[in-house]
């Protein structure tokens, strides 16, 4: 009995000594110190992931952008595409037109058939 009274006394007087407030904040202290150096590891890690990230999504969006912008000249290349047609067109009609006027009357300084320029004789 009296070992059974004074083995409980020693668990119940460790109990108290274990879970005394002074000894919790210690091994908090002593787990923050070794978590510590661990976690700051991982946050620099997540930072350098962020900013890359960062760069990633910037670099999409302004690629978005960049198509976004081309399909809306596509307005601009159907114009483009429109007046050069046109003016190929007149370009033919000039041509037909000079060739049809070439045949009707000379223009000085236009050549004659035997290689010899014509001149009005003024």
């Amino acid at each position: 009995m009296v070992i059974a009274a004074g083995s409980e006394k020693l668990t119940d007087s460790m109990y108290v000594l274990a879970n005394e407030s002074s000894v919790a904040l210690y091994r908090l202290q002593e787990h923050v110190r070794e978590s510590l150096p661990e976690l700051v590891l991982q946050k620099t890690d997540m930072q350098l992931w962020e900013e890359q990230s960062q760069g990633a999504i910037y670099t999409v969006e302004y690629a978005c952008s960049a198509v976004k912008s081309m399909t809306n000249s596509s307005l601009h290349f159907k114009s483009i595409d429109g007046l050069l047609r046109q003016a190929i067109s007149m370009k033919e009609q000039i041509s037909i037109s000079q060739r049809r006027s070439g045949r009707r009357t000379t223009d000085p300084g236009v050549l004659k058939e035997g290689g010899e320029k014509h001149t009005s004789g003024i």
